[in-house]
């Protein structure tokens, strides 16, 4: 007599996460947090003129507190939201024509700064440390070091055709507002993911 065994069918070891209606309502809230906080200050320094804002605070803020994919897309967003012709960016502009101006560099990269501090925390800090404000701190300015600021100082040296090392001095008045920004966000995510420990869903 022989005995016949049931294989179980293999389930796919990852499937394809779907944005819910919450996921949604987070990046759409996100973005407009960030649209709110490109009015805040709107102080332009430096030698480019480029306007100091809390615009990276929501950003990082966004990566932080949502991860990497809806940290991305709410910060995406916003830049849609710019491009058409909504007054979201600093000193109320818009258009198309800001992504050539003297900051396309720091606009374009702020979802990739989102996306890098969003996966640092949700990978890396992972669910214990991400309520420490220190590692969160690490995290987020991480993505604003290796990403914002390189990325605007590219920027800025296209736009004034000027070298990189002169747009690097262009760049520093921007550092010690970017480390306060940074503060805050790890202060305010440590806190938010205290109290909500699940709201990164792994994304």
């Amino acid at each position: 007599m022989t005995s016949t065994q049931s294989t179980p069918a293999t389930e796919p070891t990852s499937r394809a996460r779907r944005l819910t209606t919450t996921d949604l309502a987070l990046v759409a809230a996100f973005a407009a947090l960030i649209s709110a906080c490109a009015y805040v200050g709107a102080i332009p320094i430096g030698g480019a003129g480029v306007p100091i804002t809390l615009q990276t605070f929501g950003v990082m803020l966004a990566g932080c507190l949502l991860g990497p994919l809806r940290g991305f897309l709410a910060v995406a967003v916003y830049l849609v939201l710019g491009a058409i012709g909504l007054p979201v960016f600093a000193e109320h502009s818009s258009g198309l024509g800001v992504f050539t101006g003297a900051s396309a560099g720091y606009l374009l990269a702020f979802p990739f700064a989102a996306a890098l501090a969003g996966f640092l925390v949700t990978r890396v800090a992972g669910r214990r440390r991400k309520t420490r404000a220190l590692v969160v701190f690490a995290c987020s300015f991480a993505g604003s070091a290796l990403v914002i600021h390189p990325a605007g100082i590219v920027g800025m040296s296209l736009f004034f055709d000027v070298p990189l090392t002169t747009a690097v001095t262009y760049d520093l008045p921007f550092w010690a507002g970017d480390v306060l920004k940074t503060a805050l966000v790890a202060l305010v995510a440590a806190e938010v993911h205290r109290a909500f420990p699940q709201l990164l869903h792994r994304r």
